[in-house]
């Protein structure tokens, strides 16, 4: 079976849907790899590298269409400027097509395909499962383009993003705003945290909270309890209360923030506007915009989608092709993707469709010439059920969805969270502060009488022995608290706690002067015991101080 890479036609498209590294794989698997001459010229990827690949160097794209079975792109298919004809019209009937289709956007792309009897599988379909990882090419994209477009801000920011105290004065460190931490915007925020940057993040979805703060962002978030977690991991649309809250905080964040990096996008919609003409016009002299959601009309209102301009003194990046402007990379991360679904589709000797299969029935958008997308749900199987059944299954996996009433903020907070206040059990006749005291005082009580008791009763030896288990401890404890948290593991607590035993142990043996070997033994377990507690915070105290500014 022979697989064919064209050369991609698209305007100032860079990338190449296999490279030397994942073409040799291919041919591993069994497949006649065919490479259009020049196809990865613009990723620095020569003929002579694919040639070394035991690849086939085809001299022009009629030829290299018109013997694969398989064809590999990145772009989706379009007009072909040399051969004057739709790429969809050199697939040979009954071949494979895989590449970006966007099949919610392209439906005419879709239907001029299955015209032509052809299998169509799309790499931005492939469904978001922990299997289908290897396979995801939209967070592979999206990961490269949240790195380049903090370095195209930094490109065209004016000023260090990391702080700095020079002989000619303070340096202040740059403010960055990233509004959507998906797998772009944690590439963002990881990258300028790196650059030194001070970093703030907004997500609708609270689930981000942890991901974002463990990359040193802050995390800015409203008063609401409205989630915006939507199926598949993407962000759902949010009331209008929660977006007029949203947008204030982000009016308030745009007079102080230099540079803003916006990644909001729903799949098959319209981007959405989160930054305004006003807030762009209260920003600072010398910011920046870099708006990821350019290529479907941009999360600023005044981007204009593959341009870079100045608007009234803010430089408004609205590049589409940023995983393109790192092309070696972006084609050695595709072309892997695209490896890994040819092996879970078998290979070259054992290549199948399977429609069972639920990668490969997400991913495919056309097959045999009939319009497969969207899929199926996975309750709508098709199966044949009887009244009874069928009532039972819908019994059991009843689904209620309940929105939450917004509570309206009076005005849009930064990291303010509500917890539920806890449930204090008590006697309707007692109010809850005055039952806690009568509480607290009869414990108290009882703990008095039981200690009076054991004094009256209890033999001597067990008195003394009660007294050093006490003081045992309230010195393990003591040497255990004062451990800094960040250090607080299991292994310090233990070490710290056999070490304030091992001292009170050696106290007790060194109580009668003498110099028998016990009392020496004593004294030595004592020295050593102290040794490792003070030697346990000076160390800490060091490797804390690595880390301070």
């Amino acid at each position: 079976m022979k697989i064919g890479i064209p050369k991609e036609v698209y305007k100032a498209e860079c990338r190449v849907a296999a490279t030397p590294d994942t073409a040799k794989h291919l041919v591993k698997l069994g497949f006649d790899v065919l490479i259009e001459s020049g196809a990865g010229e613009s990723a620095n990827f020569t003929n002579n590298a694919y040639v070394e690949s035991e690849c086939k160097i085809v001299p022009d794209a009629q030829t290299l269409w018109a013997e694969a079975d398989i064809v590999l792109k990145v772009r989706p298919p379009q007009m072909h400027p040399e051969l004057s004809k739709h790429e969809a019209e050199l697939l040979n009937e009954g071949s494979t097509l895989i590449g970006f289709i966007w099949p919610a956007q392209n439906s005419e792309l879709l239907d001029k395909l299955a015209a032509h009897k052809v299998t169509v599988l799309a790499m931005d379909a492939v469904p978001r499962i922990t299997r289908a990882q290897k396979m995801d090419a939209l967070s592979s994209m999206a990961n490269l383009a949240g790195y380049r477009a903090v370095i195209e801000a930094a490109n065209h920011f004016g000023r260090f993003f990391n702080g700095q105290i020079t002989a000619a004065g303070k340096v202040p460190p740059a403010k960055v705003l990233v509004i959507g931490a998906g797998v772009a915007g944690l590439a963002a925020i990881g990258t300028a945290k790196s650059l030194g940057a001070i970093v703030r993040a907004f997500d609708t979805r609270l689930v981000v909270k942890e991901q974002i703060e463990s990359l040193g962002a802050e995390f800015l978030e409203l008063n609401f309890a409205e989630d915006g977690t939507g199926e598949g991991g993407y962000a759902k649309v949010m009331s209008e209360e929660f977006i007029s809250a949203e947008m204030e905080l982000f009016a308030t964040q745009a007079k102080e923030i230099d540079i803003i990096i916006t990644t909001a996008l729903i799949p098959g919609k319209k981007a959405p506007v989160l930054v305004t003409q006003e807030m762009v016009e209260s920003m600072k002299a010398g910011s920046v915009i870099v708006d990821l959601a350019a290529e479907q009309g941009g999360n600023c209102a005044v981007t204009k989608p593959g341009e870079i301009y100045c608007y009234k003194g803010v430089t408004i990046v609205g590049l589409t092709d940023l995983p393109s402007r790192m092309a070696q990379q972006a084609s050695q991360l595709y072309g892997t993707n695209v490896y890994n679904l040819l092996k879970e589709m078998g290979g070259g000797d054992r290549f199948k469709i399977n429609l069972e299969d639920e990668v490969i029935r997400g991913a495919l958008v056309v097959h045999a010439g009939k319009i497969t997308w969207p899929p199926p749900k996975k309750e709508d199987k098709g199966e044949k059920e009887d009244k009874g059944d069928k009532e039972d299954k819908a019994n059991s996996s009843v689904k209620v969805s309940v929105s939450p009433s917004p509570r309206v903020p009076t005005s849009s907070s930064v990291n303010v969270t509500t917890s539920p206040s806890p449930r204090v059990w008590a006697p309707s006749s007692v109010p809850n502060s005055s039952y806690s005291k009568v509480n607290k005082d009869l414990w108290l009580v009882l703990i008095g009488l039981a200690i009076f008791g054991i004094g009256i009763s209890a033999p001597s030896n067990f008195l003394s022995h009660l007294s050093v288990f006490v003081l045992a401890c309230f010195i393990g404890w003591q040497v255990i608290w004062n451990v800094k948290p960040a250090l607080h593991t299991p292994l310090m607590s233990v070490t710290n706690a056999i070490s304030g035993i091992i001292i009170i142990g050696g106290m007790l043996q060194i109580s009668e002067v003498s110099s028998s070997p016990t009392t020496i033994l004593g004294a030595i377990a004592i020295l050593i015991g102290t040794i490792n507690i003070c030697g346990g915070f000076l160390v800490t105290q060091r490797m804390l101080r690595m880390f301070q500014k």
